[in-house]
């Protein structure tokens, strides 16, 4: 969903929830003018009735751990189940400046919040001198968990501690991580497979909606200096979008999130006629 007007959402979410989609999918940042994910995907968890709500992805270090444990065990119980966290350790220093956290030792923090996320939702004692905190999860052991990244040591994440992948780049580049993924699950001695969801910058709409689309995502990604990149990789027709489609279902993708940037609802029947 997009991130510019939280007003919309809910519109988003009922439109979504009365479709044919399988989930509502929300950015996390600190500083930046979009709605804390938690927080709007309670209220949209509230709205809806059958359809997953997704952290695409929650920047877990920016957090303290175990109120963190708390909010998701929260969030998940009450929406049935609902919640899919996807999680990642993000990049960008005035994040970390805003909550105090360390920006360099990112990744290191999450692996430590995870194995202390883990104990949480299996009902440990936080320590010995502090009781377990609830209330636990829907599912024994926590929500399922997908990660997010490029890097060797963010794709391992996926068989040590999660249940699937999140790919933000395009099918010439995703196979690649979805060998190294798949890989890497196998070698740790998982069963079964990962689950891999890919994510397509998406819009459909008359060329206003096309605009601020454009605007929207060259204005999030300005930092970085490609954002001529994720521009120009924006699908826009219908074509474009069942291209794509096809092509991560081809390489093994479970699931593709059409990632909006315009913020018109109407967005949601447009995408569900053209995908079915």
């Amino acid at each position: 969903m997009p991130i510019s007007d939280p007003v919309t959402l809910l519109d988003w979410a009922r439109r979504a929830d009365a479709g044919p989609f399988s989930t509502l999918g929300l950015l996390d940042r600190v500083v930046y003018d979009n709605p804390e994910p938690l927080v709007a995907l309670s209220v949209i968890a509230g709205a809806t009735s059958r359809i997953r709500v997704q952290t695409e992805v929650l920047l877990a270090p920016l957090r303290e751990t175990s109120l963190l444990a708390k909010q998701v065990a929260t969030l998940d119980r009450m929406s049935g189940g609902r919640l899919v966290l996807g999680l990642g350790v993000g990049g960008r220093a005035d994040d970390h400046l805003a909550t105090g956290t360390e920006l360099r030792t990112r990744g290191r923090r999450l692996d430590d919040q995870l194995a202390q996320l883990q104990r949480l939702w299996s009902g440990e004692h936080f320590s010995a001198d502090c009781g377990p905190i609830g209330p636990m999860p829907s599912r024994p052991g926590g929500p399922e968990l997908l990660f997010g990244g490029f890097k060797p040591k963010a794709l391992e994440r996926v068989a040590r501690w999660g249940d699937g992948f999140l790919s933000a780049v395009p099918p010439n580049w995703a196979a690649g991580l979805f060998d190294s993924v798949r890989k890497t699950w196998h070698e740790h001695g998982r069963v079964g497979e990962p689950r891999i969801v890919a994510q397509v910058n998406a819009v459909l709409g008359p060329q206003v909606v096309v605009d601020e689309a454009r605007a929207a995502i060259g204005a999030y990604y300005e930092f970085t200096g490609w954002a001529e990149n994720m521009v120009s990789g924006l699908r826009t027709t219908s074509e474009e979008i069942r291209t794509v489609v096809r092509q991560f279902a081809d390489l093994g993708a479970d699931e593709v999130v059409l990632y909006c940037y315009g913020s018109d609802p109407e967005q949601v029947d447009r995408f569900a006629d053209v995908i079915g």
